[in-house]
């Protein structure tokens, strides 16, 4: 088992036992992929805080519940994920329009501007999955369990994300 992994452990255990400084390192081992995962499934940089935030805080109250045999980031990714979906969906309901929030894309300055605009256009699912898989470094197995979804639909929505991609960004 790597080192990073048994000291990921050993931080959720001292966390389920009220240790303040586990949150932190938890915190600051997990943050920036999380922020990341939300921004680019919103395309808003402070709703993507607000939701890396209240998923980190909704996963340290289910902590009792947590399988320490599993890695943390992983399940904090799917809240993450998940969290963003909602309120992408919650969005286009209430027909909210923004203006591109400059600041957040200095946070995921390794994708050109088209690429994050392109990113934006898909469906929250779409963006999801390829977030995920091309952002994060999950498999597609990984993306299917963590969404809980089929693995074909994963594969499905990696595949037309892709696609959409290609001819915006093209």
């Amino acid at each position: 088992m790597a080192e990073s992994a048994r000291q990921e452990r050993a931080w959720v255990r001292a966390a389920q036992a009220g240790s303040a400084s586990a949150v932190e390192a938890l915190f600051r081992l997990h943050w920036a992929n999380a922020y990341r995962a939300a921004y680019l499934v919103v395309h808003d940089g402070a709703a993507a805080e607000d939701i890396a935030q209240e998923s980190f805080l909704a996963a340290l109250r289910r902590l009792d519940r947590f399988d320490r045999s599993r890695p943390f980031g992983p399940w904090l990714h799917r809240i993450v994920v998940n969290r963003s979906i909602d309120w992408v969906r919650a969005r286009q309901l209430r027909a909210e329009t923004s203006l591109p929030d400059t600041f957040a894309i200095e946070h995921v300055s390794d994708l050109s501007d088209a690429t994050v605009a392109a990113l934006a256009e898909l469906s929250p699912e779409h963006r999801a999955v390829i977030v995920l898989r091309h952002l994060l470094g999950y498999t597609p197995g990984e993306i299917a369990e963590l969404l809980n979804l089929p693995r074909g639909t994963v594969n499905s929505r990696l595949r037309r994300g892709l696609d959409q991609l290609r001819e915006t960004v093209a």
